[in-house]
């Protein structure tokens, strides 16, 4: 079974065979063992790529799941299950991870100098099972799955201007009103030159012509803060700024719904212990920090 799980974690039986310390010609031969005992093929082999079949991604599902039931009875019974070691891997959006999850990623590995970490930083979602990853941080609703998930807090997708600009071009107070405003379009929100609001109740998308389209949040911000037009945010990504007053929120009475933001990992009743202890981390300091995400 590990044996297995770790081709498909790696993608490759050299990979794999280099992870384990062994010779490809080893796992080979596990692996095909492994289906004749099944009866069934659980990979398919080209010359460039291992691919998973739909039974060997139930049984890839079933081992993980009693790997780590073994994992926690042995550090049970051997007294050990108060350390967490090993490998483990989490995904955050761009920024959040920025702002939020580096400085617990720096008190976890404080803590756990037996664990190493993959943080794995990206505006897409990845998908912890085909990809490996051990824990994400997931921003608006979740589709339903088999992963677990914690509710930690909600965001706000706010509109938002510098002050210079509200002075020089006026304060839209309705959304058609955009019409006759300079937008900026960052990433992650919506992949459609519009902007949803609810207006009576209602839902309502208000077609823009961005003046600026720009792949990182980051400049987004930065060309708002010169006053070249109005931008659609999360809340978190501009606390400072509100706070400060560097940036304005417009149309506050048209926002839809917040975004609630989740901790999801696929471990069940038996999480290996390394991935707890960073859940138990995670979920409390997030849960902290909620209030700040909608302070503005």
């Amino acid at each position: 079974m590990l044996t297995f799980v770790t081709v498909v974690e790696t993608e490759g039986f050299a990979s794999a065979a280099r992870k384990l310390n062994v010779s490809p010609s080893v796992i080979s031969r596990v692996v095909t063992e492994l289906e004749e005992h099944l009866g069934v093929r659980l990979l398919t082999r080209t010359t460039r790529v291992v691919r998973v079949t739909d039974a060997g991604s139930t049984f890839f599902d079933d081992c993980r799941r009693i790997l780590a039931e073994i994992d926690v009875a042995e550090l049970s019974a051997s007294g050990a299950n108060a350390t967490p070691r090993g490998q483990l891997t989490i995904s955050a959006p761009v920024m959040f991870g920025r702002i939020y999850v580096v400085p617990i990623v720096h008190e976890y590995l404080t803590r756990y100098p037996a664990v190493n970490l993959n943080c794995w930083f990206l505006d897409r979602i990845v998908n912890l099972v085909d990809e490996g990853a051990d824990v994400a941080i997931r921003i608006g609703k979740l589709p339903d799955s088999s992963l677990q998930a914690v509710a930690v807090g909600n965001v706000r997708r706010v509109l938002c201007a510098s002050p210079a600009y509200l002075e020089a071009h006026g304060v839209p107070q309705r959304p058609d009103d955009l019409a006759g405003h300079a937008t900026l379009q960052g990433t992650g929100l919506t992949p459609a030159p519009e902007w949803r609001f609810r207006a009576d109740g209602r839902p309502l998308a208000v077609p823009i012509q961005p003046r600026l389209v720009t792949t990182t949040n980051d400049s987004a911000i930065e060309a708002a803060l010169a006053g070249l037009g109005i931008v659609q945010l999360l809340s978190y990504q501009v606390t400072r700024e509100l706070a400060d007053g560097s940036l304005r929120i417009v149309l506050a009475d048209y926002e839809v719904e917040p975004w609630p933001v989740h901790v999801v990992h696929r471990e069940g009743r038996y999480v290996n212990q390394k991935v707890r202890a960073f859940l138990d981390l995670a979920i409390e300091t997030l849960r902290m920090k909620a209030s700040l995400w909608n302070a503005v």
